[in-house]
C-alpha cells in the first residue's frame, strides 16, 4: 500500500517542462580593436566564427594585417534558420551549425566549413547514424587519382584531415568531422564532408547521441522580429561565398521570390515602415550580421482602445521593390513609376541605414573609415 500511495503522488507532481528557445537569434555584435598581432583567421576561432563571415561583416579591412587599433566588427549575433528547432540544424550559407540540445536555453551553435563548389554538402533531412572517436580517413578513387601522394588510409593523428572525431550521417560518405586545417572553417572547402574547429567537434561529439536528428537548409536570408525591430540577415550565397573570402565583396545576385515573401511576409502589417534603402545595401553587400529593416510600435491607441501587436499578418510585396527578385521584369507601363518610387525612396531614407558607433566620432570621420559603419 505504501508503495502505491508513493507511486501516485509521484504522478501527481508537476512535470517540469521545456517550451523550447523562443528567441529567433543567438548572440550579441562585439566591437573589437585590433591588435598588432590579430589575423582574421586567429580572431575567427577565439570568437567562434568562420573565416568569410568575418570578411563579409569587415570588408575594408586586410584579413592578414588589421592593424593595431582597427575597429572590428566581430558578427557574433545570428537570426536561427527557418527550420525545426530540433537536433541540428546546419545553415550552408551562414556555414554554421546549431543544436536545440538544451531545452529553452540558446542552442550550441559553431560555424563550420562546407563543399566547395562542385563538390556541395546535401540539402535535407538525416540523422546521427554513428559515432567515432579516432576516425580512418580513406581517399576516395577520385581523391587519389588527383592527388597521387596520398596514403590508401589516414588513421589517427596530425595528418588525418578528418581530426580526432566523427559524428557520421544517413547519407553515405557523409560526416560531421574534426579537421588538422582548422583555417578552413567558414569556408566552402571540404568534399562535402562538414568541419568543425577540432575542440568544437570534440565539444559536439559529448553532446550528440546518436540517432539524433539533423537538417541541412541553404538560407543565405534571414529575418525576424527582435522586440519591435524587424532585422535582416543577409548572408553571402554559396555562389557569392569564395568573392566574398577572397576579395571581400560580391557581385551582386538577386534574391528569389521565396526569398522576398519571406521579407514581407515577416514584416506583415508593417510592411509600409521596411527601409528599402536599408535592405537594398544589405543585401548588396551581404555583410553576414542582422541589420535593422524596420521598427513597429509595440502599443498603439485607437481612441479609447491599446492595442497590442502580436503576429503580423501577411501583406504583397510593393511595386518598387520587386525588380530585387530574380528574373522579374516589370510591364513597360510600370516602369517610370517603379523609379520614381525608388528614386524616393532613395532620398529619403538614404541616411536611415547607418549609425554613429562611438559619440565622440564625427560622422565624416565615420564615412572615412568604412569599418566603422554599423547599419541600425
Amino acid at each position: 500500500m505504501f508503495k502505491i500511495f508513493v507511486f501516485m503522488i509521484v504522478l501527481m507532481m508537476p512535470v517540469a517542462t521545456f517550451a523550447g528557445y523562443d528567441k529567433p537569434y543567438v548572440g550579441d555584435m562585439i566591437e573589437y580593436d585590433a591588435k598588432y598581432e590579430d589575423t582574421f583567421i586567429h580572431l575567427a576561432r577565439d570568437y567562434n566564427l568562420g573565416f568569410t563571415e568575418l570578411r563579409a561583416a569587415n570588408p575594408y579591412v586586410d584579413p592578414w594585417l588589421p592593424g593595431r587599433g582597427t575597429d572590428l566588427i566581430l558578427p557574433t549575433r545570428h537570426l536561427l534558420p527557418d527550420a525545426p528547432r530540433e537536433g541540428i540544424v546546419i545553415n550552408l550559407a551562414d556555414m554554421r551549425l546549431y543544436a536545440f540540445i538544451n531545452g529553452d536555453e540558446a542552442p550550441y551553435h559553431t560555424p563550420i566549413g562546407v563543399g566547395r563548389e562542385g563538390l556541395s554538402t546535401p540539402e535535407g533531412v538525416t540523422k546521427i547514424v554513428r559515432k567515432v572517436e579516432g576516425p580512418v580517413w580513406r581517399p576516395t578513387p577520385r581523391m587519389r587519382k588527383a592527388d597521387p601522394t596520398l596514403k590508401e588510409a589516414y588513421y589517427q593523428g596530425p595528418d588525418n584531415p578528418m581530426g580526432t572525431h566523427a559524428l557520421y550521417l544517413g547519407w553515405p560518405q557523409y560526416a560531421l568531422h574534426g579537421t588538422n586545417r582548422p583555417f578552413g572553417i567558414g569556408r566552402r572547402v571540404s568534399s562535402g564532408c562538414i568541419r568543425l574547429y577540432p575542440e568544437k567537434i570534440s565539444e559536439l561529439f559529448e553532446l550528440i547521441p546518436v540517432d539524433t536528428k539533423v537538417t541541412v537548409v541553404n538560407q543565405p536570408i534571414k529575418v525576424a522580429w527582435i522586440d519591435d525591430e524587424l532585422f535582416l540577415e543577409a548572408n553571402p550565397s554559396l555562389a557569392q561565398s569564395v568573392a566574398m573570402e577572397e576579395y571581400g565583396e560580391v557581385p551582386e545576385e538577386k534574391i528569389s521570390n521565396d526569398e522576398m515573401r519571406l521579407i514581407v511576409k515577416t514584416a506583415g502589417q508593417w510592411q509600409d515602415r521596411l527601409r528599402w534603402p536599408a535592405i537594398r545595401k544589405a543585401l548588396k553587400e551581404r555583410n553576414s550580421y542582422p541589420v535593422s529593416i524596420a521598427r513597429r510600435p509595440s502599443l498603439e491607441v485607437k481612441g479609447d482602445v491599446i492595442i497590442e501587436h502580436e503576429k503580423a499578418a501577411f501583406v504583397e510585396t510593393p511595386e518598387e521593390a520587386k525588380d530585387l527578385i530574380e528574373g522579374y521584369e516589370p510591364a513597360p507601363e510600370k516602369r517610370d513609376d517603379i523609379e520614381k518610387a525608388q528614386d524616393k525612396n532613395s532620398k529619403t531614407g538614404e541616411n536611415t541605414d547607418k549609425i554613429q558607433i562611438a559619440e565622440d566620432k564625427t560622422a565624416e570621420q565615420d564615412q572615412d573609415n568604412p569599418a566603422r559603419m554599423l547599419n541600425p
